[in-house]
């Protein structure tokens, strides 16, 4: 049995909070930090806030000897204002069920809490002409889940996000950062992140987007890169309510092959 813990437990009780009121009228538009791996650069606003939900499978067959596995978990994204410029952040990817195949064929299955992760965004800069929009995102995961996933220590993150919007109703968003972890013998190391992502509006409230991803940077001895190649559309349900879904296929053996989500995201 997986009991919570004090993050997860706040997380769950915010999480509820901000459910029963979802679907009051908001200023602006929902903008969202989903599905895309690139950030917006936006903040929720003074004293709003916003849940972005979600269900994520990631497949993976790329194991020695033709082992496989299944992952299913729950990314949850909490973001507070704290000002017209800066936001408070709290995010997990949730209860995780992993379902294996060794080589042998043999069959095991994992249910644990991921870690929790606290972060601050700031919108540095209103994009205008040929200037981006710019936003900074200082995160922290900490050490806050079942002991079999659980990571080592706080491990910090920076990231910095530049979005350009172009006539036709094209869209460009760039977010390079780097990020401290420890490796299995609790060395820690740095690693870079980058993605780049365009987006296109299909429609009034529809917008596609297709998006070169790499979370982790690193040496081999560290893990090596992760990469992924996604597409994916959101749909603008009302003011503040949107539905996602994106499509993400792994580029190298260290990333899963094939990854699906699909979200809900609302703020009041």
């Amino acid at each position: 049995m997986f009991r919570f813990t004090a993050q997860q437990a706040g997380l769950l009780a915010a999480l509820s909070f901000a459910a029963s009121a979802a679907f009051a009228a908001g200023d602006e538009a929902i903008a969202t930090d989903r599905p895309d791996f690139v950030e917006s650069s936006n903040v929720v606003g003074r004293s709003r806030i916003q849940v972005e939900t979600s269900a994520l499978l990631e497949r993976d067959g790329s194991g020695s000897g033709g082992a496989r596995s299944r992952v299913l978990s729950m990314p949850t994204l909490l973001r507070i204002g704290a000002g017209d410029a800066f936001e408070l952040r709290v995010e997990t990817d949730g209860r995780g069920i992993a379902h294996a195949r060794d080589a042998s064929g043999q069959r095991s299955t994992q249910a644990a809490w991921n870690d929790t992760a606290v972060g601050l965004k700031w919108h540095a800069a209103d994009g205008g002409g040929v200037a981006p929009s710019v936003g900074v995102l200082l995160h922290a995961d900490l050490a806050s889940g079942s002991q079999a996933v659980r990571g080592q220590g706080v491990r910090p993150s920076l990231r910095v996000v530049g979005e350009w919007e172009f006539d036709g109703g094209y869209s460009l968003g760039v977010m390079p950062g780097v990020g401290v972890e420890r490796n299995e013998d609790g060395r820690r190391y740095r690693y870079g992140i980058l993605g780049l992502v365009v987006g296109k509006e299909l429609g009034e409230n529809l917008r596609g987007f297709a998006e070169l991803a790499l979370p982790k940077i690193a040496r081999v001895r560290d893990g090596g890169t992760e990469a992924t190649l996604d597409v994916g559309v959101a749909w603008l349900l009302s003011d503040s309510v949107q539905l996602d879904t994106m499509l993400a296929r792994g580029l190298n053996r260290r990333t899963p092959d094939l990854a699906w989500t699909i979200g809900l995201s609302f703020k009041y």
